[in-house]
């Protein structure tokens, strides 16, 4: 068979896919799968907070922690407790490792909204309702998940996709983790693909293991000894208590 008859009959099969799935009212946009949330010069923190990062020694944090609006004397953590920078809107934060930018500071605060507002406003969800707000236990695939409540995890969850693979879950309420358990990648997922848009607050329990990128309204608390891979962005505080949070790889 020649190789432009086998690129027709291709053409032909994804075709078919296509039209067999908008009968079953799924979209093309669907098929293709959600797109990363642009998180702009957000992008560039471990830890972003409007109202200051609290802590109890000793944490540990791989990439830049920033706050603002609030003055650097709310960010708590000290430089050894950071691979990176910390930036603050004044020479108020701990030294040396402090980089007093407010300019860039209000930049980032303002793309981590935009990025807030774009994950809520994603339409069309994949999943609604899922474990009736009770997610512990389950396997997710891709795509855009949403909740009008709450979401628990009070067991071992696993997010499984490929290395492209997008999910983001829309949450009205709060995002409670329990202790010791886990938020696991699967089948090539990273943690830099996965967005959790939460219009409560955020608890991850005593040990836990948490993956993704947290878009929190208020405050997200990390309770003692657990670790993440991701981004905790918050617009109020971020606490954290003996905690490893890891920037997902770029």
């Amino acid at each position: 068979m020649s190789q432009t008859k086998s690129a027709f009959n291709l053409r032909k099969r994804s075709m078919a896919i296509m039209l067999a799935a908008v009968a079953c009212g799924t979209s093309a946009a669907a098929i293709a799968g959600q797109a990363p949330v642009d998180l702009g010069t957000a992008g560039t923190f471990a830890i972003l907070s409007k109202s200051g990062v609290t802590d109890v020694y000793a944490s540990a944090v791989t990439g830049n922690v920033g706050s603002s609006p609030i003055t650097g004397a709310a960010i708590l953590l000290k430089c050894t407790e950071v691979s990176g920078m910390i930036f603050s809107v004044d020479a108020a934060g701990p030294l040396p490792c402090t980089v007093n930018s407010a300019p860039f500071l209000t930049l980032a605060v303002l793309d981590m909204e935009v990025a807030y507002l774009d994950a809520e406003g994603r339409s069309s969800p994949d999943f609604t309702e899922v474990g009736a707000g009770e997610i512990g236990g389950l396997t997710l695939s891709p795509g855009l998940y949403k909740w009008g409540t709450g979401v628990k995890i009070s067991s071992d969850v696993t997010l499984t996709g490929g290395p492209d693979d997008v999910f983001i879950f829309q949450v009205a309420g709060t995002l409670l983790q329990a202790s010791a358990t886990r938020v696991t990648l699967a089948g090539g997922a990273q943690a830099k693909n996965v967005f959790w848009q939460v219009a409560g607050g955020v608890a991850i329990g005593t040990t836990a293991h948490f993956e993704g990128i947290v878009l929190a309204k208020t405050e997200v608390a990390v309770k003692t000894g657990a670790s993440v891979q991701g981004r905790l962005l918050a617009q109020t505080a971020v606490t954290l208590q003996m905690n490893a949070v890891t920037q997902p790889a770029p």
